[in-house]
């Protein structure tokens, strides 16, 4: 049973920088938008993936790390596929497409694979900070953050660049009691310990090893 986590922040805010710290063996990337990366570092890239070629690699698993880079871009461009369609099925199949691709990972992958969403952020109605959609008819069907259980949101000052853990009411950002301070620097590798860690992964592992 593997763990998706949501990374929230606006375009620029360091959600692709979070994962500088990653060795190229540690972490596979898939590169929705099919951009450079903000590093030098190369790592393991799926570029322009859709959901047959993440599913198709997520389905080997041969990693316990993976990044869905610009998350939000696989709703957009399914509905840009479709867009001289008419109705509101498009909109029923588009959350339905996002929904299985985390129950894949939740049911087809290893309990200690963990896969990160990078996902931009927007403003809803009354002024949260909420996961981008392709607009209400979407929403309607399909409340991203709650197939979550944790949520984090990069936030950046112009200089500094760090993560928030929990809501103060006007964003979504979760995570569980006690895995996190409330902000965090802005590197996913640490997170990705921190999660290790908290649910006893690393330790099992060693266990494992010693028999």
């Amino acid at each position: 049973m593997g763990t998706p986590v949501l990374i929230l922040g606006a375009s620029g805010s360091g959600k692709s920088t979070s994962l500088r710290n990653f060795e190229p063996s540690e972490i596979g990337v898939f590169n929705v938008a099919g951009k450079p990366l903000p590093f030098r570092k190369k790592l393991k890239l799926v570029n322009t993936a859709d959901y047959n070629r993440i599913l198709e690699v997520l389905g080997r698993n041969t990693l316990k790390c993976y990044v869905i880079d610009d998350s939000q871009y696989l709703m957009a461009f399914s509905l840009f596929d479709r867009a001289k369609e008419v109705g509101y099925a498009k909109f029923t199949d588009c959350a339905l497409a996002f929904y299985n691709m985390l129950k894949f990972i939740r049911e087809r992958t290893s309990e200690d694979t963990v896969v990160y969403l990078l996902h931009h952020t927007e403003q809803a109605d009354d002024g949260r900070i909420k996961a981008k959609t392709s607009g209400k008819m979407l929403d309607n069907q399909l409340t991203l953050e709650g197939l979550f259980s944790i949520v984090l949101l990069a936030e950046t000052d112009g200089k500094d660049h760090w993560f928030i853990t929990q809501s103060d009411g006007f964003t979504t950002a979760k995570s569980p009691m006690d895995m996190f301070p409330p902000k965090i620097d802005n590197d996913l590798k640490l997170v990705d310990t921190a999660i290790r860690e908290y649910y006893g992964w690393n330790a099992r592992q060693d266990e494992a090893k010693e028999e």
